[in-house]
C-alpha cells in the first residue's frame, strides 16, 4: 500500500532537479503542468486528512501554472513556496529525500530545447522574428517586417506608424494585470485572473440577436469553468484536448462562472496576451489587440536590444534610471509593476529632458542675433506717465523696467509679460512702444481676434493721441485687420513700408505677404496662446531680429511656463490696480435659472448691464435650445424672458463690422444684455457691466471661466458671476466650486492644469512643443529633474558636441525636428 509520503518524496526529487538546471522546466517529460494532473491523482488518494488534501490542491495549482511563467525568477519563487508548503504541513517528507538519493521518478526528460530568455538563450533560440538584417535601421519602413504588407501598414500608418522606431514609440495607453495565477476551483466572481487548463469540450449557439457564441469547457484539477466567445473562429484555433492559458474577468450566468471572451494562448509558447501585465494598445479600424501585440512583441525582442543609450552611463547610474533598451522592453512587456514603473521613469524622463535642451537651445539661438538698442530717456517716459489718469501699481512698473531694462541690449529681448484679467498689462506694453517710436523704429501690436484689435487701438489711441516724436512728428497709430480693404488698406500698408505709421495695431494681416514694415523694432504679441509659433515667428521676420514681448490674460502656471516658454525671460504683474473688487461669483442649478433672470432684471432696472455667454453658436435641437446655443437663446430670451429689454447678439459668424456695431452698442449703454460666444472672453471692456451669466458652464475650463469673469467688475459698481451647469462629473464640480471661491487666476490655473492637463491651455500648434507620447507636464517633480540636468548639461556642453553627448544631440534634434539643429 503506497504511503502518504511517496507522492511527496516524489515531487521534491523533481523539484530539486528543476533547480539544477536552472528552472528551465525540464524536469519531466512534458513540462511540470503536465506532471502536475497525474501528481494530484496520486497525492489525494494517499491523503489521510483534509490539510493533505488541500496541500495537494495548492502544489498542482501552482505547478499547473509553472510552465506559463515568464522568467526562471519567478519560477524560483514558485518551487521554494512549494517546498516551505510540504515542510510545513509534512517534515517527515524532507527527511525521507535526504535519506534517499535515489535517482527521481519518472526519469528526467532528454534535452529540449529552452524557452528563450533576455540574455541567455537569445543566441541559441529561434528568434521571434528573422534576425533584423544589418541594414535594417530602426528607421526602416514597417513593411521590412515579415508579415506587414501594404494592407497591414496602410493600417499602420492612421495610427501614425510608419517606421521601426515608430513602431517601438507606440507605446500601451493601459495595461491589463492577468498575472494572478489561480486553480479554476478557488475563482471567485470579479477575479481577474489567469488560468491554466485542458480544453475538453466545445460547442455553438445563435443567440437571439442572431450572433453565433462559441462556448468552451476548461478544466484543471480543481474544477472546471466555461468560457465563451463571440468570435465564431475561435473554435477553429482552439484544439480540443490540449492546454492554453486562459485571461479575463470572472463572471457568473446562471449559477455558474464563466469568462466572457478571454484572452487566450497555449502554454508552451512565449505568453504574450495572458498570465502577464497585459498591454493595452491605441487601435485602428481592421486590427486587433491579438494581431498588435505578436508584432510589438518580435519588434520589441529583435530591436529593443540594438538601441544606443543615449544618455552618458555615469549620469543614467546617477539618476537611477533603467537602461533604456530594457526600458522599452518593459513598457511594452512589463515584467511586474515595479519594473513598469521604473520604464515610465526612464522614458518620461527622457521626453522632459528633450524638451528642455531644445527650449534652452531655441533661447541660445534668439539670443546670439543682434538687435537695436532702444535707450530709454527719462523725459520720453515722464511724458508718458505724466498723461496717465492714473499710477502705474508696482507690479507694473516692476515689469515695465525690466521690458525696458531688456531694450536697452543689442540682444534681442524676448519677453512673457504675464498678468491676471485686468492687471493693466496694455497700459505697460503702450509704454514701452512709446519708447520705440521714441528711438526711431516701429512697433506693432499682434492679437487673435478683429474685436481685440479694435479694442486695443482705440486703448492706444487714448493713452497716445496727441503726443508727438522726439524729432517733432506727431505720432501716428494704424489698426490693420482683414475688415480693412481697398484704398484704406492700400494707403496703410504704403504709410507702413515709408515709416509714416509708427505703432500697428492689428490681427494676423499683419504677418500676411505685401506687408513690410520700414523698420520693426518691437513686435507685441497679446493672448499669444491662441498664435501659433510659426505666426509669431513670422511676425518677427517682418523686421531684423525685433524685441519680442508676448503678453497673456491667461494666468500661466509656472510649472508650465518654465518648460512652454523657458526661451523667454517672465515678468507678473501679480497686483491689481486699485478699485477692482472681487466679483461675486455663485453656481446655479438649470432648476435655478429664473432666480438668475430676476437678478439681471434688477441690476438693468438699477442702470447696469449683463452678460449671458453660451458655449455654441446655433444648436439645430430645438428642445431646451436656450441652455446650448446663443443664436437658439437670443430669440427665446428676447420674446419669453426680457421681453421689455433690449438684447445684443455677438458671435464669430457675424462680420466684422456686425461684431463692431454690436460691441460698440453694448459699450455705449444701448444694450441692455448682451447675448454672446466665447467671443467676449477677450477685447470687451464695458465698467457699467456688472453681471456674467455664463450656461453650460461645465463646457469650459477654468482659465475661460475666469476669462469670462474678468469682462465684469471693471467699472465701480459691486459686479456678479452666476454659473449655470448640472455639475454632473466630479471634475466638473470641482471646477465650479473653485470658481466660486478663488478670485486669483493664476491659482485657478493650477487647478485647471491639474485637472485637465496642459492640452487645454496649449495645444502643440499654438505653444510649438513637439507632442508628449509618455511624459506630462503635470509630472512636475520629473520636469524639475529635467530642467536641472538640461542646465547642467547645457552648460558643459552648449552644442551638445562632446563625444558622450552625440547620439544624446541626434535624439534631441529627432525629437524637435530642424528647430533643435545642434551642429
Amino acid at each position: 500500500m503506497a504511503s502518504v509520503t511517496d507522492p511527496y518524496v516524489k515531487l521534491i526529487k523533481i523539484l530539486r532537479l528543476e533547480q539544477q538546471q536552472g528552472y528551465q522546466d525540464r524536469a519531466v517529460i512534458g513540462g511540470m503542468a503536465r506532471f502536475a494532473t497525474e501528481w494530484e491523482k496520486e497525492a489525494q488518494a494517499t491523503a489521510r486528512n483534509s490539510q493533505q488534501a488541500a496541500l495537494a490542491r495548492d502544489i498542482t495549482a501552482l505547478l499547473i501554472g509553472y510552465t506559463a511563467l515568464p522568467d526562471p525568477e519567478t519560477r524560483r519563487a514558485v518551487i521554494e513556496k512549494i517546498l516551505r508548503q510540504v515542510e510545513d504541513v509534512m517534515p517527515e517528507v524532507l527527511e525521507k529525500v535526504e535519506r534517499r538519493r535515489e535517482p527521481p521518478t519518472p526519469p528526467p526528460a532528454p534535452p529540449r530545447p529552452a524557452r528563450p530568455t533576455e540574455e541567455a538563450a537569445k543566441p541559441k533560440a529561434r528568434p521571434a522574428v528573422p534576425a533584423p538584417p544589418p541594414e535594417a535601421g530602426l528607421d526602416a519602413p514597417v513593411t521590412t517586417l515579415p508579415g506587414i504588407g501594404s494592407v497591414n501598414a496602410k493600417r499602420l500608418a492612421r495610427l501614425g506608424i510608419h517606421t521601426i522606431a515608430d513602431l517601438l514609440q507606440h507605446f500601451p495607453r493601459r495595461y491589463v494585470n492577468y498575472a494572478t495565477l489561480k486553480p479554476i476551483g478557488k475563482l471567485r466572481v470579479g477575479d481577474q485572473v489567469t488560468i491554466i487548463g485542458n480544453v475538453w469540450d466545445f460547442g455553438e449557439r445563435i443567440t437571439r440577436g442572431g450572433r453565433k457564441l462559441v462556448h468552451a469547457i476548461v478544466s484543471d484539477a480543481s474544477g472546471s469553468i466555461q468560457a465563451t466567445w463571440f468570435n465564431p473562429y475561435v473554435i477553429r484555433q482552439l484544439t480540443k484536448g490540449k492546454t492554453y492559458a486562459f485571461s479575463g474577468t470572472v463572471d457568473a450566468y446562471l449559477g455558474r462562472l464563466v469568462m466572457v471572451n478571454p484572452e487566450w494562448e497555449p502554454v508552451e509558447k512565449d505568453l504574450v496576451n495572458t498570465a502577464r501585465l497585459v498591454p493595452v494598445y491605441p487601435l485602428t479600424q481592421g486590427m486587433s489587440q491579438r494581431w498588435l501585440r505578436r508584432l510589438m512583441k518580435k519588434v520589441v525582442d529583435a530591436w529593443a536590444p540594438r538601441l544606443e543609450d543615449y544618455l552618458p552611463e555615469p549620469l543614467r547610474q546617477e539618476l537611477g534610471l533603467m537602461a533604456l533598451s530594457e526600458a522599452y522592453r518593459q513598457i511594452h512587456f512589463p515584467d511586474d509593476e515595479e519594473t513598469l514603473r521604473a520604464a515610465r521613469r526612464r522614458l518620461v524622463f527622457d521626453e522632459l529632458l528633450f524638451l528642455q535642451l531644445g527650449v534652452l537651445h531655441q533661447r541660445q539661438v534668439w539670443r546670439s542675433h543682434s538687435a537695436h538698442s532702444l535707450i530709454t530717456h527719462k523725459a520720453w517716459l515722464d511724458q508718458f506717465l505724466g498723461r496717465l489718469p492714473f499710477t502705474l501699481t508696482q507690479a507694473q512698473e516692476r515689469a515695465l523696467h525690466e521690458i525696458l531694462e531688456d531694450m536697452e541690449k543689442t540682444t534681442p529681448m524676448s519677453r512673457l509679460l504675464q498678468g491676471d484679467v485686468g492687471s493693466g498689462k496694455t497700459v505697460v506694453a503702450a509704454a514701452a512702444m512709446w519708447i520705440a517710436a521714441c528711438n526711431g523704429v516701429q512697433a506693432a501690436l499682434m492679437v487673435p481676434t478683429e474685436i481685440l484689435a479694435e479694442q486695443h487701438y482705440r486703448s492706444l489711441t487714448r493713452l497716445l493721441e496727441g503726443m508727438t516724436l522726439p524729432h517733432g512728428v506727431p505720432l501716428r497709430i494704424a489698426l490693420l485687420t482683414g475688415s480693412v480693404r481697398g484704398r484704406e488698406r492700400e494707403e496703410i500698408l504704403r504709410d507702413i513700408a515709408t515709416a509714416r505709421v509708427h505703432i500697428v495695431v492689428g490681427t494676423h494681416a499683419l504677418i500676411q505677404e505685401g506687408v513690410e514694415f520700414h523698420n520693426l523694432g518691437l513686435a507685441v504679441v497679446d493672448e499669444q496662446h491662441r498664435f501659433g509659433v510659426e505666426q509669431r515667428a513670422a511676425l518677427r521676420g517682418k523686421g531684423h531680429y525685433p524685441h519680442l514681448l508676448v503678453m497673456s490674460a491667461t494666468p500661466i502656471p509656472r510649472t508650465l511656463a518654465l518648460t512652454v516658454y523657458g526661451d523667454l525671460d517672465l515678468s507678473v504683474i501679480d497686483e491689481m490696480p486699485p478699485g477692482r473688487q472681487p466679483i461675486l461669483t455663485r453656481w446655479l442649478k438649470p432648476t435655478e435659472r429664473e432666480r438668475a433672470y430676476a437678478f439681471i432684471r434688477r441690476q438693468v432696472e438699477a442702470g447696469r448691464q449683463a452678460f449671458i455667454i453660451y458655449p455654441r453658436v446655433e444648436s439645430d435641437d430645438d428642445e431646451a435650445a436656450e441652455e446650448k446655443a446663443a443664436v437658439n437663446a437670443f430669440e427665446f430670451l428676447q420674446k419669453e424672458v426680457f421681453p421689455h429689454l433690449r438684447l445684443g447678439l455677438l458671435h464669430g459668424r457675424l462680420k466684422g463690422d456686425e461684431k463692431d456695431r454690436v460691441m460698440r452698442a453694448f459699450a455705449a449703454g444701448e444694450i441692455d444684455i448682451l447675448v454672446a460666444t466665447s467671443v467676449v472672453e477677450v477685447g470687451i471692456d464695458v465698467p457699467n457691466a456688472t453681471v456674467m451669466l455664463i450656461e453650460s458652464a461645465e463646457r469650459f475650463g477654468l482659465a475661460q471661466l475666469h476669462q469670462f469673469r474678468g469682462r465684469v467688475g471693471r467699472g465701480k459698481h459691486k459686479s456678479y458671476c452666476i454659473l449655470i451647469s448640472e455639475g454632473n462629473t466630479p471634475e466638473a464640480v470641482e471646477r465650479l466650486r473653485a470658481m466660486e471661491t478663488t478670485q486669483d487666476g493664476f491659482k485657478l490655473a493650477e487647478k485647471d492644469l491639474e485637472l485637465r492637463g496642459p492640452g487645454d491651455f496649449f495645444g502643440t500648434r499654438q505653444s510649438g512643443l513637439p507632442p508628449l507620447r509618455l511624459a506630462k507636464l503635470t509630472d512636475t517633480k520629473t520636469l524639475d529633474l529635467a530642467r536641472r540636468v538640461a542646465r547642467r548639461i547645457y552648460e558643459q556642453d552648449p552644442d551638445l558636441s562632446r563625444p558622450e553627448h552625440k547620439a544624446l544631440a541626434e535624439r534631441v534634434r529627432v525629437f524637435w525636428g530642424r528647430e533643435a539643429d545642434f551642429s
